[in-house]
């Protein structure tokens, strides 16, 4: 008798791995993928694609992932159906909140989140319901610098100016690696392409780095710093542009408050001054920033080594600082504020003025770090459960995040959740967090799920809309993302396990419409009324955007079932200057000196009569790798051990050690060993050592990781350090002591 015959489809859907969001082709034969590749026609990332997406089958096929809910019994985990599993989270959790109060229940949010559409809507419902002051997030291990100082500078959390790489110069860089991330914090899929386009137009990159990396290997020019002194090297470029007369407002003249207060207090950073401690000479500064001045189309972009410091708020704030008085922010070239067609809280509202951003409405019981952004630091965590009293967490909830591994001390997390009375986890996988859970909800794999990018059209390096559908089915009985946190909701807000989330899910989404629609809500609902969930609020969010079809009104424009149909997506043109519509700020004019970041400027200062340490370590990002969940993906962790220590060959030599062998790195009473590898891309007295790794922690269940375990960089960072602005933990530049094991 034949054989069963072979059903191949093609599918076309939005890489959600990483921010660089790359356009994919998949081939399925009877239920199966066969083939990954970058999809050609793609309108923004055409055709690019990295290891990673490739990987995307690992994942869906990973025996490791958890496909049932799992429930505790005993201290073991034994599979559990959803209703058993969302009853015994109602038997405890509601209890705990009427015992203890609101911020009892903690909520811990990883980065997988702000790519899945599903996860990142119906959040905030979540979280409202709980109606805790307690959420932390993987934002202040990793970008909450930056999202502040542009609040505070422009007026919105997310108005944050992007390269506009295609039609630039010059391009400066600090702190950044986009040949590997392909870009963060700026979504720019082949960054390697357009960085080669540059060049070979005349165009000039320059990479400021205590590690020559991948991206400086492109460069025209690269340069050492300490690290730590990057807010030092750019108030040298700041104070070169007042003091030599080469500040040009252009267009923007009209539009900016803090002039004559900024060159007031950088008039003392003089380029020779900060010169030592940066580990580069001061006229270097001032040519560097004679050519930014002197180029008519140039940026400068820093990232993750930027915000990961203990000046992470006033470096990224000088960055853009250095792009307004260059006459680069908000031009052809310079850097630019992307318009997202949904979702952009700078394209609602009255345009060119606001309410601008407010920190510290709450602090933190314990240490009263101040919330930003909603948020309170992750390296507050381990301490608000640790510590008795009003307030103190003895619930908590996480949801795709392993904090036990991403977060300074993570042994000091991990005591601490085996303090909690109850913790559910929203994972994939028994991880390193985990597995100190009471009940684990799996997630959904990402090819069984719809995709619309929420936050990335906000940092793209071009406009787009994009949507793919799910590729795979979702098993009957199993519910999508969304409909987890809803029914979390439910159980928060006391309606209980088994409560009916149609009707709680529409009057939820009508309270938000109202909001915005006021009398229009009921026409506005009707127009939507075809769709549910996470579909119903981005037609909503489409159709209400700069380029929607406003319900009806402007029938060309976008909503859901238009961008749904476009399997390549919708091009919406390159980045425009959008000064001042885009500025969302009391005065409606962007803030050059905002007075919290003027009053910091005293640590800076202080920091040039300090003596830098002998060594200190920083992290490296690695194109197979983003933070801790792809080293069980086999497509991934294929290949050389690649959690080695990387330390300058005269480092290496001094510290009796070779290339090969292992090393112990230590801080104070915390230690780690990893493999040797010496190289000359590193500057002399900095170490560098991958974020991500440590699988070797009793109970995790990663079975292809725990074969190359690596070590938790994160173990011997100092927790109690951070940005003191925006509460970001200090990963980078921190004080350590290597030397040969045994």
């Amino acid at each position: 008798m034949p054989g069963p015959m072979t059903i191949e489809t093609t599918h076309h859907r939005i890489c959600p791995l990483c921010e660089a969001c790359c356009g994919l082709e998949l081939k399925v034969s009877n239920g199966r993928v066969t083939s990954i590749r970058g999809h050609d026609d793609d309108v923004f990332s055409r055709g690019y694609v990295c290891p990673k997406a490739v990987a995307l089958k690992d994942l869906h096929e990973d025996p490791d992932r958890v496909r049932v809910p799992l429930v505790k019994r005993n201290g073991r985990f034994v599979e559990a159906s959803w209703a058993e599993a969302f009853a015994e989270i109602g038997r405890r959790l509601p209890a705990l909140q009427s015992q203890h109060g609101r911020d009892t229940v903690g909520v811990v949010i990883g980065n997988p989140v702000v790519h899945k559409a599903g996860l990142i809507l119906y959040l905030p419902r979540l979280v409202r319901a709980l109606g805790s002051r307690n959420v932390f997030s993987a934002s202040t291990l990793d970008q909450m610098p930056k999202q502040l100082s542009c609040g505070l500078m422009f007026g919105d959390w997310l108005s944050i100016p992007v390269p506009d790489i295609e039609r630039t110069e010059m391009l400066m860089i600090l702190g950044a690696n986009p040949a590997v991330s392909n870009g963060s914090m700026w979504t720019v899929p082949d960054f390697r392409g357009k960085a080669k386009a540059l060049r070979a137009r005349g165009g000039r990159m320059i990479v400021i780095d205590p590690r020559r990396t991948e991206t400086a290997e492109l460069a025209d020019e690269h340069h050492f710093i300490r690290p730590g002194a990057d807010v030092h090297f750019l108030l040298g470029l700041v104070h070169t542009l007042f003091d030599e007369n080469l500040v040009r407002l252009g267009r923007l003249a009209d539009y900016v408050n803090g002039l004559v207060a900024l060159a007031a207090a950088v008039k003392e950073f003089t380029p020779e001054r900060v010169a030592a401690h940066c580990g580069m000479a001061g006229e270097t500064i001032r040519e560097l920033a004679r050519s930014l001045a002197g180029t008519e189309r140039a940026i400068v972009y820093g990232r993750i080594g930027i915000s990961t410091q203990e000046f992470g708020t006033l470096a990224n704030w000088l960055i853009d600082a250095v792009n307004v008085l260059t006459g680069h922010l908000d031009e052809p070239g310079g850097a630019m504020f992307p318009k997202a067609a949904a979702f952009a809280g700078n394209t609602r509202g009255a345009p060119g003025k606001g309410r601008g951003v407010v920190t510290g409405r709450h602090a933190s019981r314990v240490s009263r770090a101040p919330e930003v952004f909603g948020e309170l630091p992750m390296t507050c965590l381990a301490e608000e459960v640790e510590t008795p009293g009003v307030g103190q967490i003895k619930a908590l909830i996480t949801i795709a995040s392993n904090p036990v591994l991403s977060a300074p001390n993570g042994p000091r997390i991990a005591a601490a959740f085996d303090r909690l009375d109850f913790m559910l986890s929203v994972d994939v996988y028994i991880n390193e967090t985990s597995r100190h859970a009471d009940v684990i909800l799996p997630g959904t794999s990402p090819l069984e799920d719809i995709h619309y990018d929420v936050a990335f059209p906000q940092l793209s390096y071009r406009n787009h809309a994009r949507f793919s559908q799910a590729v795979l089915p979702r098993a009957a009985d199993r519910p999508a993302e969304w409909e987890i946190l809803l029914r979390l909701a439910a159980i928060a807000s006391g309606r209980g396990a088994d409560a009916d989330l149609v009707p709680f899910d529409d009057a939820l989404t009508a309270a938000d419409v109202r909001r915005i629609a006021g009398e229009h809500t009921e026409a506005v609902l009707k127009a939507v009324s075809r769709w549910r969930g996470p579909e119903r609020l981005i037609d909503l969010a489409l159709r209400g955007g700069p380029y929607g079809d406003q319900f009806g009104l402007k029938p060309d424009g976008l909503n859901l079932e238009t961008t749904q149909a476009a399997s390549a997506g919708i091009d919406l043109g390159p980045l425009a200057p959008r000064i001042p519509e885009i500025l969302r700020t009391p005065s409606g004019r962007v803030e050059l000196a905002p007075p919290l970041l003027l009053a910091d400027l005293e640590r800076a200062e202080k920091r040039l009569n300090e003596t830098s340490p002998d060594l200190v370590i920083i992290g490296r990002r690695q194109v197979r790798s983003n933070n801790s969940w792809m080293h069980n993906l086999p497509t991934l962790a294929k290949g050389r051990n690649r959690c080695t220590v990387l330390l300058n060959p005269a480092d290496a030599r001094r510290l009796g050690l070779r290339d090969g062998e292992r090393a112990r790195i230590v801080r104070g009473t915390q230690a780690i060993e990893a493999q040797v590898q010496v190289s000359d891309e590193m500057m002399l007295g900095v170490v560098c050592l991958p974020h991500g790794w440590g699988h070797d922690l009793p109970e995790a269940r990663l079975s292809v990781a725990a074969l190359q375990p690596g070590a938790n960089l994160n173990a011997v960072l100092d927790e109690t350090v951070r940005d003191p602005l925006s509460g970001n933990a200090v990963l980078s530049g921190v004080a350590v002591v290597v030397s040969a094991v045994g």
